[in-house]
């Protein structure tokens, strides 16, 4: 499914999702792969089917083959680790923070693409799930890179605008089918 057809399944009644994905589609203060990376990862740590499909197909001309390895990585490695310290973070018990994760995360020290894009990849798959500890942490790490705060809320949008249009199309398919 080629990524114009995600607008032909996005109901009238959504016309500002659909804006809202040309608009981040044509973000500026990312770099290509930043850009499509996040796109990538934040479809893949929704797992919405036509979604998914639809981004792969644009992202297989724009992505590295490393590039794409890497954001389904940080969507991977993101949807374990967003609920686990989403978790300790919601606990009031202080004590679970101070154990041993024993999580494996080896993919976040050599993800195969520059350590910023990688960073930007989780930081949209972790807008997505929710998760402030991560979202914290991440930002925190993009910030002392020096990654202007335009370009962390670019990565935030298109997060937050491939979760609207994952959560419609899911929606619209469901009553379709």
């Amino acid at each position: 499914m080629p990524l114009e057809a995600l607008h032909d399944l996005i109901p009238a009644y959504a016309v500002d999702i659909s804006r809202n994905l040309e608009t981040v589609l044509e973000e500026s203060h990312l770099t290509e792969q930043q850009k499509w990376g996040c796109v990538l990862a934040s479809a893949h740590g929704l797992g919405v089917a036509p979604v998914v499909r639809a981004v792969e197909a644009e992202a297989a001309g724009r992505l590295s083959p490393e590039a794409i390895s890497a954001a389904k990585s940080a969507a991977a490695i993101m949807g374990m680790n967003n609920v686990y310290f989403r978790a300790l973070h919601i606990m009031t018990n202080p004590e679970y923070a101070g154990l041993p994760a024993r999580l494996r995360m080896s993919v976040n020290r050599n993800p195969g693409v520059e350590r910023i894009d990688y960073e930007l990849w989780a930081l949209a798959v972790s807008a997505v799930n929710g998760c402030g500890a991560c979202l914290d942490a991440h930002e925190k790490t993009l910030r002392d890179h020096a990654v202007p705060a335009v370009g962390i809320q670019a990565a935030l949008r298109i997060g937050a605008v491939i979760h609207a249009v994952s959560r419609i199309v899911a929606s619209e398919t469901a009553l379709a089918g």
